[in-house]
């Protein structure tokens, strides 16, 4: 299971996520770890009931939870502040400012676990470390292939090497399209299912073709001709075209390609000469919108057809109806 230390929260803050944390307590904790994007108050936990409680996730008191410990006694704050503490949660937060129980950073001190607080209200931050977390947390994976945005679809170009690949995505480029990754795409997997794919910082917004090289599509083309990631919507595997090999003539069928156990929609286009596979492709990225709407042309073909065929046989019986052995003989 993925996780990240709690120390990187702590360095988060200051470089990229405006979390504005501040450590008052339990430094010796800070090679905690989160392994879940959840965020939990555990406001029962301070008056006792500890059984919900979920050490592995990073625990928030706001104005609420303040509130009860000051209305309380010493003994029963301490106590309550004992029980969450004593579960050794990778860490915990107090928003708005709120001036933090010295009883708490007494237990953060005692068990190592770091405390921080923030200016931020509970709401504020939680869906902004709620970002964070899930983003550092999420699966990824790497993919040989091309990622361009053609229409406003992810669709990720796979096959083997030499095939066409990077020729293919060049060409949509020239007719307005986005190129987001050549060669490696990088994926990350987002709550709940959507499948993100990026370049790799080092061949950035770059593309190799063979027999020009590498070239650099954000310098050839300008800034609307690249983008940074995009959601993979659509997958097209471009195979060489072979006599033997039946292929869908119809598009009825629906094949899946799996990603991180994310089943994405794919295609399979044979390639040969005089086939224009970026036609192709901007053709599948529209059709691919109007499945997105519940329109499936292929389908409907199939339905229309298939009572065209069910009147002709009602209208003269055993037309259509193949004959019988015995009718042979």
């Amino acid at each position: 299971m993925p996780s990240l230390r709690v120390e990187s929260l702590l360095e988060a803050s200051v470089t990229e996520t405006g979390l504005g944390l501040e450590l008052v307590g339990g430094k010796g904790g800070l090679w905690r770890r989160i392994s879940g994007s959840r965020i939990q108050k555990p406001a029962l936990a301070l008056t006792g009931y500890t059984q919900y409680v979920h050490p592995e996730r990073l625990q928030v008191l706001g104005l609420t939870e303040i509130s009860y410990l000051r209305s309380v006694t010493p003994e029963a704050r301490r106590a309550g502040l004992d029980a969450l503490i004593g579960l050794e949660p990778s860490c915990v937060v107090i928003t708005r400012g709120l001036e933090v129980p010295p009883e708490l950073i007494e237990g953060a001190e005692r068990h190592n676990v770091p405390v921080f607080a923030t200016a931020l209200m509970s709401s504020v931050f939680i869906n902004r470390v709620s970002k964070l977390l899930a983003d550092r947390l999420a699966q990824t994976t790497s993919a040989h292939g091309v990622l361009i945005d053609v229409l406003g679809v992810g669709i990720l170009l796979m096959g083997k090497s030499g095939i066409g690949k990077s020729e293919a995505a060049l060409d949509l480029v020239l007719r307005g399209h986005r190129l987001v990754a050549d060669d490696i795409v990088e994926i990350q997997r987002r709550i709940p299912d959507a499948l993100f794919g990026s370049g790799s910082d080092v061949i950035k917004h770059h593309m190799e073709i063979r027999g020009l090289g590498i070239i650099n599509i954000k310098d050839l083309f300008g800034i609307s001709a690249v983008r940074d990631h995009k959601k993979i919507e659509l997958v097209v595997e471009l195979v060489d075209w072979n006599e033997d090999d039946e292929y869908d003539r119809l598009g009825v069928e629906d094949l899946r390609h799996s990603i991180l156990d994310v089943a994405v929609p794919m295609l399979r286009v044979p390639i040969r000469p005089g086939r224009n596979i970026s036609s192709i492709i901007e053709v599948a990225a529209r059709n691919q919108l109007l499945k997105v709407q519940g329109k499936h042309s292929a389908r409907e073909f199939q339905e229309s057809l298939n009572r065209r065929l069910i009147e002709a046989e009602a209208r003269t019986p055993g037309v259509l109806t193949p004959p019988s052995l015995d009718d042979v003989e």
